[in-house]
């Protein structure tokens, strides 16, 4: 829609992935690539006012490097846009290989930011070749047994020092697939931020085995927002939030 109104912005959130070699790009730098980006697709992004105007730009649960994602988000406010197909092939245009933006969607006027919404995410676990387990069956088989424990204890390091964190709560799903491929769905965000290194490694610990610093590799998969409680979650895509303009 070429045409709205200027006199308001519209909340726009973009899905993108992240591969290759771009998974060692830092979160600062992945920030100032889509800056550029915005302004060499003629995006109509909006900029904040005073001194030093900046565009309105705020991401969900930033990837640590070294990950893979097929499913990053990224919240801005327009103020125009066309169609949703449209906008996508003027970024992909001025995207570099191993990003791509996946969907570009109009939020309404209440919706959250994707940052502050953020309370999950799925990621799929493969080992390294040469890093693999003694007996990969063994390993893969253990996990039910695994998930049946009501404390999985790991000691996590804060600013303050060292604490034991209870992190059997924050596993949502854990399950070995086709490939040998564990899958992860686990808390994410502000509230409770669970890593999926942490969670083989401490699987590893209670087998007895120690992973390779380097043994895994790690791709997001997609990230939720919770419409439920704590007793009951209902997880849903933070795209799914979103409509398609057309």
């Amino acid at each position: 829609r070429e045409n709205l109104e200027e006199v308001s912005a519209l909340k726009i959130r973009i899905k993108f992935a992240k591969e290759g070699t771009m998974k060692f790009i830092g979160h600062l730098d992945i920030m100032r690539y889509f800056q550029k980006v915005m302004r060499r697709a003629d995006v109509d992004i909006r900029y904040s006012e005073g001194f030093s105007p900046h565009q309105i730009m705020s991401f969900a649960a930033p990837l640590g490097v070294g990950l893979e994602s097929r499913g990053e988000y990224v919240d801005i406010e327009v103020l125009s846009t066309d169609f949703s197909k449209e906008m996508l092939r003027r970024i992909n245009e001025n995207m570099v290989e191993g990003m791509e933006a996946l969907s570009y969607k109009a939020l309404p006027d209440d919706a959250g930011n994707a940052m502050s919404l953020v309370a999950a995410a799925d990621y799929e676990v493969r080992f390294r070749e040469g890093y693999e387990p003694a007996d990969p069956d063994s390993f893969f088989d253990g996990i039910p047994a695994f998930l049946e424990q009501e404390e999985i204890v790991i000691v996590k390091k804060t600013k303050k020092g060292e604490r034991e964190v209870n992190i059997r709560p924050q596993i949502y799903r854990m399950e070995a697939r086709p490939d040998h491929v564990i899958f992860l769905q686990i808390a994410t965000g502000s509230a409770a931020n669970l890593k999926p290194d942490a969670v083989l490694r401490a699987y590893a610990e209670s087998r007895g085995e120690t992973l390779g610093e380097f043994a895994l590799m790690v791709t997001r998969l997609e990230v939720y927002a919770d419409k439920g409680t704590e007793e009951s979650h209902q997880f849903v895509t933070l795209d799914s939030l979103g409509e398609d303009i057309e």
